[in-house]
């Protein structure tokens, strides 16, 4: 099985969250915007995503993720934090 990159894994979890088809979560597809995601979906989507990566996103970083290129930005910066 291939691994699945970053960016592919926060895609379906985005899908997943929302309730939306995969191809649907863009890179600049804004969460509250253009899938329709509201407060608590945001705020299921930030657990979701720090589970999966098991990292913790501050609530002030929460704020600033609005879309999958954030997301994905965001966890690659931590990622990267917790190698060096």
């Amino acid at each position: 099985m291939i691994e699945q990159t970053t960016l592919d894994k926060v895609r379906e979890i985005i899908a997943q969250q929302l309730g939306v088809d995969q191809a649907e979560v863009t890179d600049s597809a804004h969460f509250s915007n253009d899938l329709n995601a509201d407060s608590l979906d945001s705020v299921e989507l930030v657990m979701a995503i720090e589970e999966e990566f098991g990292i913790e996103i501050p609530d002030e970083d929460a704020e600033k993720i609005t879309t999958l290129a954030e997301a994905v930005s965001f966890i690659e910066s931590k990622k990267h934090n917790k190698v060096l």
